[in-house]
């Protein structure tokens, strides 16, 4: 008869068996008692890339990371008890922004449920609406047939990758003995299981619909946050060159930099949308959307005031219209979709339609509250990814953030828009691409200093921009109010320095822009891990 120890082994082997035949190749790890036999399981597991973190939240935000940068799903292991309640608010982030996260929780037996038993929760249906799926398995069963977990791998897998990515939950109880008393090699690895989502084509009922609806009519092609897609950026730019019809592109989008068109591309719209004069006179008659909704709120109130056609082209089936203003909804790849309508006999708008757009863009300066960021910019190496924070950054980033042909590639946690993980997921992103520049807050960067720890081994400059607070909140209402310092505003007197120091990590302040870009440079050249604090320019 087999101990209870093996058995919980066997079974980990097993399941964790069943994820490496479908494709999966990393695990992030947060040491603990009840999990052992599935941590035991990773680390032995050939196939499997696995990362240790100690802090649960900094370790799903570093698995997101990860999932954003290869686009595949990644395991997550906690144990029992408030380990893994410290997951919310990635799983959050990652089921509103389609990362996909396979998410298991150890935990206790059934008869340590409800009786007082220590370091016990509930943990079935932990998450809630925020997850694809939740398998509530049950202790490990002498009798267990390995085929069954192979495929309930395979089928979670499947869960967190179509129709939309997103996260799955299992929580797996064990009982004790935890480690095994036998030394069990795996057995054959189970035949691969390749699941291959359907490839999503337009309707051509659709397309004919939709290019009947703008031909001939001046619009707008809007790009928020996409995948890094060379096929999409040179499918949408041709659309648009054919449509002559401007693309208010979001850094997000990937469009403003590499090496497709940039001819309809705008990107200092942040600046000129607030022209109390341009837009009456050049209102669009319809809008064409790919990806999220976007971040600033000028282009937002841009796109509730347009009262044409407002087609929106998504995959996912998710709704994204906060104006209510959706005409026409595509299910489909956006880049088939460009291709399908630039085929259409559709005619472009008159050319000084979008002359006028990329006239006002062109002599538009950037922000100068934020002449930090073209620094920046110029300093990353080609095929560099950028993370970018929330609140200010992103926004400052919208505005200044210029054009070229370099390849950079932009990345944010907007799902949730929180700036909770944010080193985290940068440290994750690194570990897919050899290296990442992280752009973020002081803020921020205080709301996850332990993420710090995650940036040993790879090369990473993060980029706190330390203005003593949430400098967001001086643009907002709030900022008339006599609470306003101490409620909202709240300056900080955090010592990043010895932070970094604590860490390991090295440590640079600049509080003029030319020692800042030599910061940034020596960083970059040097390599490791660097925390580079710009200081209030005021």
């Amino acid at each position: 008869m087999t101990d209870t120890g093996t058995l919980n082994y066997r079974w980990s082997q097993a399941i964790i068996a069943g994820f490496v035949a479908t494709g999966v190749s990393r695990a992030v790890i947060s040491p603990g008692s009840r999990s052992t036999p599935l941590a035991l399981a990773m680390l032995r597991q050939s196939d499997l890339v696995c990362d240790v973190a100690v802090d649960e939240r900094s370790a799903a935000f570093f698995a997101l990371g990860i999932a954003k940068a290869n686009r595949q799903p990644v395991l997550l292991l906690a144990t029992s008890g408030t380990a893994p309640a410290n997951w919310l608010p990635a799983v959050i982030e990652a089921s509103q922004s389609g990362i996909p996260l396979i998410l298991i929780s150890a935990d206790r037996p059934p008869e340590l449920q409800d009786c007082g038993a220590n370091q016990t929760i509930e943990q079935i249906n932990l998450f809630g609406c925020h997850v694809r799926a939740s398998h509530a398995l049950g202790a490990p069963d002498s009798t267990f047939d390995p085929a069954y977990l192979h495929h309930l791998a395979a089928r979670a897998f499947a869960q967190a990758t179509w129709p939309y990515p997103g996260p799955v939950h299992i929580n797996q109880p064990f009982r004790e003995p935890l480690l095994p008393t036998l030394d069990v090699p795996f057995g054959n690895p189970p035949s691969k299981i390749r699941i291959h989502p359907p490839t999503q084509a337009p309707s051509p009922e659709a397309i004919k619909e939709l290019s009947e609806a703008i031909s001939g009519r001046p619009g707008l092609i809007v790009c928020g946050q996409l995948e890094n897609s060379p096929e999409f950026a040179s499918a949408v730019t041709q659309l648009a060159d054919k449509l002559s019809c401007p693309i208010f592109a979001e850094p997000l989008s990937n469009l403003r930099y590499g090496k497709h068109s940039q001819a309809q591309i705008c990107q200092r719209y942040n600046r000129w949308l607030t022209d109390p004069a341009f837009i009456p006179e050049h209102r669009p008659a319809w809008v064409l959307r790919f990806g999220a909704y976007p971040v600033t709120r000028h282009l937002q109130a841009l796109l509730a005031a347009i009262d044409g056609p407002h087609a929106l082209v998504d995959p996912w089936p998710r709704w994204s219209d906060p104006a209510q203003r959706l005409t026409h909804l595509l299910r489909a790849d956006p880049a088939s979709v460009c291709h399908a309508l630039t085929a259409q006999p559709i005619q472009p708008a008159a050319a000084t339609w979008s002359a006028a757009y990329k006239t006002i863009d062109q002599q538009t300066g950037d922000d100068p509250a934020a002449p930090h960021i073209p620094i920046l910019l110029a300093e990353l190496p080609d095929n560099c990814p950028l993370f970018v924070g929330n609140s200010l950054a992103i926004r400052q980033l919208d505005s200044n953030s210029g054009s070229g042909e370099k390849r950079l590639y932009f990345y944010a946690n907007r799902g949730a828009s929180g700036i909770d993980g944010n080193i985290s997921t940068t440290a994750g992103i690194a570990a897919i691409h050899g290296r990442a520049v992280a752009l973020i807050g002081d803020l921020t960067c205080q709301h996850d200093l332990g993420g710090l720890a995650l940036l040993a081994g790879h090369d990473v400059v993060i980029v706190a921009v330390n203005n003593a607070g949430g400098g967001i909140f001086d643009y907002l209402p709030q900022a008339a109010l006599p609470e306003f310092e101490i409620g909202w505003r709240t300056p900080q007197q955090i010592n990043f320095k010895h932070a970094a120091l604590t860490f390991g990590i090295n440590h640079a302040a600049a509080d003029n822009l030319e020692t800042f870009r030599s910061a940034i440079r020596q960083g970059i050249a040097q390599g490791g891990a660097h925390l580079v604090e710009l200081k209030s320019l005021e």
